[in-house]
């Protein structure tokens, strides 16, 4: 008899401790009694009627992300590949829904997914596409969360995380983009070579008027300096055209001495007679005259009209 008893106490004891079991964090078990939903129970250690209560299944209620790879054509007529990807949770007071009402909740979503994208996105061109992804994240959401909350799950979120145009496309459009950099890179080193030659110009236009004024004022000092010795040979006895006859010769003589000192000059002082000196002042004498005469003759002229 107690040979009997051993057996059936060893498989009571089984039967009592298969009927422990622990659901973990975040997660939600599904009770149901002779095949009939029960109760939902939630995290820690849980208890089942043996022989009559069935664990039948298991809810993860942790955010899940599931990525789609849709392919789809613009309006421009360009096909492109786009990564949508979607995080999505069951929502805790809807187990029941999420379990008994939908069995591939992952099919059910892609398919939303296929459907707003090949909707809106034969609405854009290319370039659109790029601009305006949020835009599509944004409608692929809006019409999961219609669709999907009636079966127990909630969108969080969805992003368009990659758009992959044709080979050929992407050739095309950086072959457009370099092109356009080049112009502009043109654009900008025609700027610069205008900007260096008004510079250039400025730079030569200035040096010009610093030249022109260092020659004047340096016959400026001449004329002063030739006035200062004029009054000192006056002051001797020696009158202005003697004065202005003996300057000249004086720098007629230091001109030729100073070529002479020069061993690698090829200057050619004509006339360079004694003779030069006086006959220059003779002629730069009757020249002055000559424009006085001409402007006294047309002052008088003009103050009778």
């Amino acid at each position: 008899m107690q040979f009997f008893l051993i057996p059936i106490l060893f498989f009571g004891i089984v039967i009592l401790l298969t009927s422990f079991f622990i659901v973990k964090q975040q997660s939600a078990a599904i009770i149901e009694r002779f095949g009939k939903f029960h109760s939902i129970r939630q995290s820690g250690l849980q208890f089942k009627v043996p022989l009559i209560d069935r664990l039948a299944g298991k809810l993860s209620l942790k955010i899940q992300q599931l990525d789609v790879m849709v392919e789809t054509k613009t309006e421009d007529d360009v096909f492109v590949r786009l990564k949508i990807s979607v995080q999505f949770k069951v929502i805790k007071e809807k187990v029941y829904d999420a379990f008994y009402k939908l069995d591939y909740a992952h099919d059910q979503i892609t398919s939303y997914v296929f459907d707003v994208v090949r909707a809106e996105v034969p609405k854009m061109k290319l370039d659109d596409v790029f601009v305006r992804k949020d835009d599509i994240a944004i409608a692929v959401k809006r019409e999961l969360n219609e669709a999907m909350s009636g079966y127990g799950y909630d969108i969080i979120k969805t992003l368009v995380t990659d758009i992959d145009p044709d080979s050929q496309v992407k050739e095309a459009m950086n072959r457009i983009n370099a092109a356009q950099r080049e112009k502009v890179a043109a654009q900008y080193e025609g700027d610069a070579q205008r900007i260096l030659i008004v510079e250039r110009a400025k730079a030569e236009a200035e040096s010009k008027r610093l030249q022109g004024q260092g020659i004047a004022d340096q016959r400026r000092e001449i004329a002063r300096g030739l006035e200062e010795s004029v009054d000192v040979l006056n002051r001797v006895g020696i009158n202005s055209q003697e004065a202005s006859a003996l300057i000249v010769v004086t720098q007629h003589y230091d001109t030729l001495q100073s070529i002479g000192g020069s061993t690698n000059s090829n200057l050619i002082l004509l006339p360079n007679s004694p003779q030069a000196g006086s006959n220059m002042l003779n002629d730069m004498v009757a020249s002055f005259t000559a424009s006085n005469q001409i402007g006294e003759a047309m002052k008088k002229a003009k103050d009778k009209k």
